[in-house]
């Protein structure tokens, strides 16, 4: 069993990074569902249990716009951090005047999405060690994440593919909303092969499906279908 959620998300910019491209940053045309469970997260995450996205409904047209943004071209080495606690000091700085760098990208804005997703308990215990069945366990992670939207608390501020485009989101408890895209004679969209999420079991594996955009609604497969592929 398994109970699901309805989140509306929006922002003025979004990026979702297509990892082809290396130096520049290039978005796909849509949330991707790695970044959907990000957002989910953020409001409400526990051990016991793993989210899955379902759909993803497109609410606004795609439309993309191009900006500058300054960047560090190197990040501080884990074994610079590793040694540096061991010792009790280290050089961890990293001067930006020095090492700043311009890269153009490509982005999102003005975007909105309804998430359709699900959890699965993968284990039933409480956090205090208590016993509960399938059903009690689910329906209190289930309340949980209900009074957090509706509340609007956030562990950190869900964010759009990157974390200097955060967004606001609320629990849709109705009808979901009609896409712009619904009924139109571009209602169809094949948008070619979307990363699905990243399998931390096996390596850091970057997994994708094919994702067909039907009157702004995405179905997503589940994480252990046929049609995500390595």
């Amino acid at each position: 069993m398994s109970f699901g959620i309805k989140l509306r998300v929006w922002g003025e910019y979004a990026c979702f990074t297509r990892p082809e491209m290396k130096a520049e940053r290039v978005s796909y045309d849509v949330m991707t569902p790695s970044a959907a469970r990000g957002v989910v997260e953020a409001i409400y995450w526990k051990p016991q249990i793993r989210w899955v996205i379902d759909r993803i409904h497109v609410l606004k047209p795609i439309r993309f716009m191009n900006l500058r943004r300054n960047e560090v071209g190197s990040v501080i080495p884990a074994g610079t951090v590793e040694t540096a606690m061991k010792r009790g000091t280290g050089a961890l700085g990293v001067y930006v005047e020095e090492d700043r760098q311009q890269r153009a990208a490509t982005i999102l804005r003005d975007v909105e999405y309804v998430i359709e997703a699900h959890f699965e308990v993968l284990d039933p215990r409480d956090s205090d060690g208590g016993t509960l069945t399938p059903v009690q366990a689910e329906a209190k992670h289930l309340d949980q994440f209900n009074r957090r939207a509706r509340q609007g608390q956030c562990f950190h501020r869900p964010y759009l593919g990157c974390r200097e485009f955060a967004c606001q989101f609320e629990l849709v408890e109705g009808e979901i909303p009609a896409s712009e895209r619904a009924g139109s004679p571009k209602g169809a969209r094949d948008l070619g092969y979307m990363l699905h999420d990243i399998d931390f079991r096996s390596g850091m594996t970057a997994r994708f499906f094919r994702a067909q955009m039907k009157d702004g609604v995405i179905e997503v497969p589940h994480p252990e279908s046929l049609e995500v592929r390595s």
